[in-house]
């Protein structure tokens, strides 16, 4: 009998109430649930506004020990009661360390772990180095009840050294928790486009399926606050969109993959046969020009 995985993508917004996002984000998981997904995957930072536009010390006091996060400690039994795995972002505090982290919460409420947002963004609207430290996890990949997870969060979906780390350590799919939308120091910039197209991208140089979650809806803030453009989706190996959300929408999306017939595509390409890493100095240490 053929393994196969059914994901789920929630798109919603968010607001200023934890409580209120919580909920919501349960009624999604919930509804996805219903629809057959196992392993569902909410937003970046669902625990209340992107509010990496400014810097605000006030925000600090919104971070938690990932084990004690209001969001896992409720994700966590309806994980268990659905019967399904979710991954969840938050705003982590250790000790006097704060992090952009997710914690996989297997189908029996489990907590697997934490990952650690690898690559941290700093520019108008995503001022991230300010609130969080670099991420000391390295890559995480998760054995759930439905299969091998990887995930990354928002940033790090950009960076195809981070997709194909998880892919040499054994990830079926990748999932990525976003945050993203409009630049505030320039209107006419739109990146909805290609950060699809460089997931895609990873989709077809791994194989593999690949699933971002992003926020929508218009949030107040500093520097005339920040427009969320949706866009979520689910691709399969050949990085085609199975099901996509367009900048708007709420709800939930869900597609299946047939994990047996991935491995065997993974293979039969021979990209990871065929790499050469006795070529790849280039990708180490940054080395300084002509030295």
């Amino acid at each position: 009998m053929a393994r196969t995985i059914t994901l789920g993508v929630i798109q919603t917004a968010y607001g200023s109430d934890m409580a209120a996002n919580i909920a919501r984000t349960a009624d999604f998981v919930r509804e996805a649930a219903s629809k057959g997904a196992q392993v569902i995957l909410p937003s970046e930072l669902f625990q209340g506004p992107y509010f990496c536009v400014t810097q605000e010390e006030r925000w600090f006091a919104t971070a938690y020990p990932w084990k004690e996060h209001p969001c896992v400690v409720a994700m966590a039994p309806l994980a268990a009661e659905l019967g399904v795995a979710i991954p969840v972002s938050i705003f982590e505090k250790d000790g006097p360390h704060y992090f952009n982290s997710l914690v996989m919460i297997d189908a029996d409420g489990r907590p697997l772990g934490v990952y650690r947002k690898s690559h941290l963004p700093d520019g108008p609207g995503y001022q991230e180095k300010y609130y969080f430290r670099p991420g000391d996890t390295g890559f995480r990949v998760w054995d759930t009840r439905f299969g091998r997870i990887g995930t990354g969060i928002c940033w790090d979906q950009w960076y195809p050294e981070a997709a194909r780390a998880m892919a040499l350590m054994g990830a079926e799919v990748l999932l990525y928790p976003t945050a993203i939308g409009s630049e505030p120091h320039d209107s006419s910039l739109d990146t909805r486009d290609p950060w699809r197209r460089v997931m895609q991208g990873h989709a077809v140089a791994n194989v593999i399926p690949v699933a971002a979650a992003n926020r929508i809806g218009f949030e107040p803030g500093g520097a005339g606050g920040q427009s969320f453009y949706g866009s979520s989706f689910l691709a399969d190996h050949r990085g085609d969109l199975v099901a996509a959300f367009e900048r708007e929408e709420e709800g939930v999306l869900t597609a299946s993959f047939d994990l047996d017939f991935l491995a065997t595509h993974r293979a039969a390409w021979g990209f990871f046969r065929d790499r050469r890493t006795d070529l790849y100095e280039a990708l180490g240490p940054a080395k300084v020009f002509g030295k």
